[in-house]
């Protein structure tokens, strides 16, 4: 019901960066609009999307007078009004639900939101390498497969392997931050 972690910490820290208000967040995967909401709190233009019209529906109807833009749009087929647009990108658990097939143009079209200079947060569990990838969703990602988030001018700052915050006994979480070159 509350924000991704390590949300909190990473909004805080990249305020502290880049001071100043106004500057724009895309949410991927807009949920319940915790991630979007704390965004929008800390002073960032905040946008979350979803493909599913409930979820949003459900997103704006918990958060009544938002300042976030909460839509409904495919991250296969992004709105041009969001393509290269973000300085800070919050992508947690959605590429993972999609299929092995997709998986790389889910990938550059996370990326694509980023604007020069911007960074990404992307949040997925953890599947070791070589384990198999599973019938049904969510599809873990190994650690190659969370580097290649990595890519054209979008270099990978860190990468954290960490207990789920709230499952500590479950699977852990890659916690990777990347930034789009200026």
């Amino acid at each position: 019901m509350g924000p991704h972690q390590p949300l909190p910490a990473g909004a805080r820290a990249r305020r502290r960066r880049r001071p100043g208000e106004g500057r724009r967040a895309v949410v991927v995967g807009a949920g319940l609009g915790a991630d979007a909401e704390l965004l929008a709190s800390r002073g960032w233009r905040t946008t979350a999307f979803d493909v599913s019209a409930s979820a949003v529906d459900l997103a704006r109807d918990r958060h009544p007078g938002t300042a976030v833009d909460y839509r409904v749009a495919d991250l296969l087929a992004l709105p041009d009004d969001l393509v290269g647009a973000a300085d800070l990108v919050v992508e947690v658990f959605t590429v993972q639900a999609l299929p092995q097939s997709l998986r790389a143009e889910a990938v550059r079209a996370v990326r694509s939101l980023l604007a020069p200079g911007g960074t990404l947060l992307a949040v997925q569990f953890v599947r070791e390498r070589g384990a198999p990838v599973g019938d049904s969703p969510p599809w873990l990602l190994d650690e190659d497969e969370i580097r290649s988030l990595a890519g054209d001018d979008v270099e990978l700052g860190t990468l954290d392997r960490r207990p789920h915050p709230l499952n500590p006994a479950g699977p852990d979480v890659w916690v990777a931050t990347l930034r789009r070159d200026a």
